[in-house]
């Protein structure tokens, strides 16, 4: 977009970034104005940057295409500065099919971007603060990316995030501050702070503003400017900016702004507001103050910017017209990009060498990263004590630090939150990235990144940024680990979609899983059951197994059928399928062993996505299915897996589904006795075998 004449960038003698500003500005006012003259057009909720647009604009003009940015909803000033059209931030207001970020899929000023000639844009998602995680994992992926010089960048680059002041009193944004200034990441952290949270004032909210909170973070570089003020905030972005691309460290810069407009279209300013305070925050326009300094300060005419302010109201104009009569997307486009194509679609390399010792599960997963790390430089692995000392509570991941450095391989504090969101800054940057969650029980406080960043960027982003990452959950009740190291989640996380999940069984599984995951341009939660590490619960000798070749690799997706029932016993009708995952697997095996030939046992690997061919070939054949799991029955994975056998397979079946799992109970206890008397078991599952074959 350019409105300026070479006449007029020639004749004023100003320095063409405040006559670039102030036309930017107009295009900001006018976009504001048509919109709300068009409430039943503009029917989507959205925000616009008015008051804010003096120190957006101040960092959108500055930051350069090898820098990256993760701008928050009322940015759209901010937007229009990286050399975003109008007409193009239009096309996203009225969700067209040739919105640039989405396809028509998400809000207003929620952009994501790989232009070559632009800043970087991952996913924005509209969660309050939540883009703070995973733009501080954007800075420690460029940290890492040019440490160890992998780096292919014109001139070091800077992050930018930007957040309102309300968000700053949420809890993971501390956890992102954390991080940054514990490893001095090149970061900006830009707080416009207008005193509102939609109805709650700053009064309401907060014991402090984000200036002063900043303080308690000792290694961040923090300054005060007057958002409002153009000249103010353009010298203060660009020495941000500078300290930053020639420091490498994090600073906070806390800009004081009026909110002009309404908090979105949906919460209109004076369903909420006093006409004092509309007043009080319209004395800092940054519009007229801008302009009274060209005219007064840089003796620039009023005919020059009336023309300006002319030839943007009409580009406005013009193109809110057009936007309005831009194509609608195509209702078969809504299932494209859930997931990115994984590049693993076969079953590849050596399974059993020969010669080869069994192992254990844990030192199959452990090994598999092994191998990962050696063969990309680009990979990493952190989480909660799988560092250096202890190389992780289950041993997962001794020596590896010793191998790889403490760059590579590190401890994090206990933050689920910013271990699962950093993983989708990395991702975008180029950082692949293996993070662990110490127990399944403690996942929660990390599930809004999962579902609010990681599951959502590769499909609002129509495929551009899909987060390669793999998350490691030690999972399942052994041996009196008690109510908070012992929960079955999987069905949680698999309501979840833009998710894929493994459940592996065994150590060849495991090893030919993670391989797989890691390669997969996807998020990958990897399911590891705590009792099948070591297989030191009676039943699961067979979890060990031979270990595969450094080039083995499983396909995500793929069940197995770990035990075939006879062709005899299934023309006579006498056999049944169990569908199972996990230690379910052992169960299953062990409850078998008394009804030789009549027993098929389909071990799905992959819980999503899920090998329906396979499971439903089965129940087919057989007639009869059991469905095994861990987690308590009701509102489960197994229910809905059964319900979906029950629909798809009704005139091959000779009885209905069984289900079988834990007692639907919140917890797993401590005592081990009740622990057991909890859980499904082989005992369990051989009577269900006898009723449903005598059916």
């Amino acid at each position: 977009m350019e409105l300026l004449t070479k006449n007029q960038k020639a004749t004023t003698g100003v320095d063409t970034h405040y006559l670039k500003a102030f036309e930017l500005m107009c295009c900001a006012k006018y976009m504001a104005q048509v919109y709300d003259e068009n409430r039943q057009i503009t029917k989507y909720v959205h925000s616009t940057s008015r008051g804010h647009e003096a120190i957006q604009l101040a960092a959108g003009l500055q930051l350069k295409p090898c820098d990256f940015a993760a701008p928050y909803y009322r940015d759209e000033s901010m937007l229009l500065g990286m050399g975003w059209d109008p007409y193009e931030l239009m096309l996203q207001l009225l969700a067209k099919k040739d919105d640039p970020f989405s396809g028509g899929r998400s809000y207003y000023s929620h952009p994501s971007s790989r232009r070559k000639d632009r800043p970087v844009i991952p996913h924005q998602s509209s969660a309050t603060g939540m883009q703070v995680i995973p733009a501080t994992g954007m800075a420690q992926g460029v940290q890492y990316l040019e440490k160890k010089k992998l780096l292919n960048s014109p001139e070091a680059p800077v992050v930018l995030c930007s957040l309102g002041d309300g968000s700053v009193t949420e809890g993971e944004v501390s956890e992102a501050w954390q991080f940054a200034v514990l490893k001095q990441l090149p970061i900006i952290y830009l707080v416009q702070d207008n005193d509102w949270g939609i109805s709650v004032s700053s009064d309401e909210a907060r014991c402090m503003d984000a200036y002063e909170y900043a303080a308690g973070f000792k290694g961040m570089k923090r300054v005060r400017v007057d958002g409002s003020d153009f000249v103010q905030s353009w010298e203060c972005m660009k020495d941000a900016i500078e300290y930053v691309r020639t420091q490498r460290k994090p600073i906070l810069v806390h800009a004081k702004v009026p909110l002009l407009g309404h908090h979105t279209s949906g919460v209109r300013k004076e369903w909420y507001r006093s006409e004092e305070d509309l007043r009080k925050h319209s004395l800092n326009d940054p519009f007229p103050k801008l302009r009274n300094m060209l005219v007064q300060k840089l003796k620039v005419s009023e005919s020059v910017l009336n023309e300006i302010e002319e030839k943007a109201k009409a580009k406005i104009y013009s193109d809110f017209e057009k936007a309005v009569d831009a194509p609608e997307p195509s209702p078969e486009s809504v299932m494209l990009h859930e997931f990115a194509e994984t590049p693993v679609t076969e079953e590849k390399g050596e399974r059993n060498p020969a010669g080869k010792e069994k192992v254990v599960m844990v030192d199959s997963a452990l090994h598999a990263v092994d191998e990962i790390l050696k063969a990309n430089d680009d990979a990493i692995f952190f989480g909660q004590d799988v560092g250096r000392r202890l190389g992780g509570v289950f041993r997962e991941a001794a020596t590896l630090a010793e191998k790889y450095g403490d760059d590579r391989v590190f401890n994090t504090a206990i933050q689920e939150a910013y271990i699962v969101g950093s993983t989708a800054g990395l991702s975008a940057v180029g950082v692949k990235s293996i993070v662990e969650i110490q127990f399944a029980d403690y996942i929660w406080t990390g599930v809004n990144q999962l579902v609010t960043e990681l599951s959502k960027s590769c499909y609002l982003t129509m495929g551009k940024f899909p987060v390669s990452t793999v998350i490691r959950i030690p999972i399942g009740a052994y041996g009196g680990g008690g109510p908070y190291h012992s929960g079955c989640i999987e069905s949680s996380i698999l309501a979840v979609r833009g998710i894929k999940v493994c459940y592996p069984s065994n150590a060849a599984d495991m090893k030919g899983l993670l391989k797989a995951a890691f390669l997969d341009p996807n998020p990958v939660v990897m399911f590891e059951h705590k009792g099948l590490y070591w297989s030191k619960v009676p039943g699961t000798d067979e979890a060990k197994t031979v270990e595969p070749a450094e080039d083995y690799i499983l396909p995500l997706g793929k069940a197995n059928i770990v035990q075939h029932a006879s062709e005899e016993e299934a023309a006579n009708g006498n056999t049944l399928t169990i569908i199972t995952y996990g230690m379910g697997v052992y169960w299953a095996k062990n409850a078998s062993k008394n009804f030789h030939g009549s027993v098929e046992i389909v071990d799905l690997r992959t819980l999503n996505p899920l090998d329906e061919e396979t499971v439903l070939a089965s129940v087919r054949k057989h007639g009869k299915c059991i469905v095994l799991t861990e987690e308590p029955i009701q509102n489960s994975f197994a229910m809905s897996l059964a319900g979906n056998i029950s629909e798809k397979c009704f005139q091959s079946l000779d009885a209905p589904v069984k289900t079988i799992g834990a007692k639907p109970l919140p917890a797993v206890a401590l005592n081990m006795g009740l622990e057991k008397a909890m859980l499904p078991n082989a005992e369990i599952v051989a009577e269900a075998i006898n009723d449903l074959l005598k059916n």
